[in-house]
């Protein structure tokens, strides 16, 4: 039998933000075992922890989605390095908390996590991107756009942000919305949007769509994302996503040099909102570092039976 959690990311509520299975220990199961645990729990991933392969680093982890295997995302990532601390440190966790750094080795390279944890809150964790956002060349019609989302030509695109596709180890298509009411408005049509999403190294571009402000005063941008390729109807909130917007941010808003911190809710319209922190470090009109950060609550724990 293997130990599994379930963990609530990217929000302080349970049943809020994104659910995570992390399966430990799970050094005995073969791709085919672990793709089809993550269908059986069908959410939007499912990682699993297993040894390192260097021993300085805390754990291997692989990420499955119901339909693939991923190179990194973000939620999977902040989740589970909370778990992991969790775990090792409940026992001696004092009033005053206790801050550890996870490395965990996940297909896109090492991912430095720092975990803050405190004792009866959700903990929080904040890792550097392993790969900067890089702009994509492909030929996107705002039309396209528009028919795949159920809006008209007019309510794609804010200011000067234009569709583009982006990539921080996971590609996806940036659709700026014109408001928050476009946003509430998206019917996502799956067929029409396979029929000219682009792939890159053989992965399909799934749907970014963004909008400056939110719901909540202090959200920097109000997201939604829908991923046919990951067999994820809509997800309540992506880190790969949010990294490989770090990108589109920075060129389309010409960010300063400095530290710019930002957040970006997701999950709104599916009831499970959630807030994603995004640290963007520019220099030189270019991004020089960026860090996603959140928090995650236990839900639950078990054990499988395989």
């Amino acid at each position: 039998m293997t130990d599994y959690a379930i963990y609530d990311v990217f929000t302080d509520t349970a049943f809020g933000g994104n659910p995570l299975a992390v399966v430990f220990d799970a050094d005995h199961l073969d791709d085919r075992q672990m793709q089809t645990i993550a269908r059986e729990f069908n959410l939007s991933e499912t990682t699993f922890v297993k040894k390192p392969e260097h021993a300085p680093h805390s754990a291997n982890v692989r990420i499955f989605t119901p339909g693939r295997e991923l190179p990194f995302a973000g939620h999977p990532t902040v989740g589970t390095s909370i778990a992991l601390a969790e775990r090792r440190m409940a026992e001696s966790l004092g009033e005053e908390g206790i801050d550890v750094v996870e490395m965990l080795e996940e297909k896109v390279g090492p991912v430095r996590c720092a975990v803050r944890l405190m004792p009866g809150e959700p903990g929080f964790a904040e890792f550097d991107l392993p790969r900067l956002s890089s702009r994509i060349e492909a030929k996107l019609e705002p039309a396209d756009m528009g028919a795949a989302l159920g809006l008209g030509v007019h309510e794609i695109g804010f200011e000067n942000h234009v569709v583009s596709l982006w990539s921080a180890g996971v590609p996806f298509i940036m659709v700026p919305l014109h408001d928050l009411a476009a946003a509430a408005k998206v019917q996502f049509n799956v067929e029409r949007w396979l029929s000219f999403a682009p792939t890159v190294n053989r992965i399909p571009a799934d749907c970014y769509a963004y909008c400056r402000g939110g719901e909540r005063h202090d959200a920097s941008f109000h997201a939604r994302m829908f991923a046919p390729g990951m067999g994820i109807p809509e997800d309540p909130a992506t880190g790969a996503a949010v990294a490989a917007l770090s990108g589109a941010i920075q060129h389309f808003d010409g960010l300063l040099d400095g530290n710019h911190p930002l957040v970006i809710e997701q999950g709104v319209e599916m009831g499970r909102p959630s807030l994603i922190h995004l640290h963007i470090e520019s220099e030189g009109g270019a991004v020089k570092g960026a860090r996603i950060g959140g928090q995650a609550i236990k839900i639950a724990s078990g054990k499988l039976e395989v």
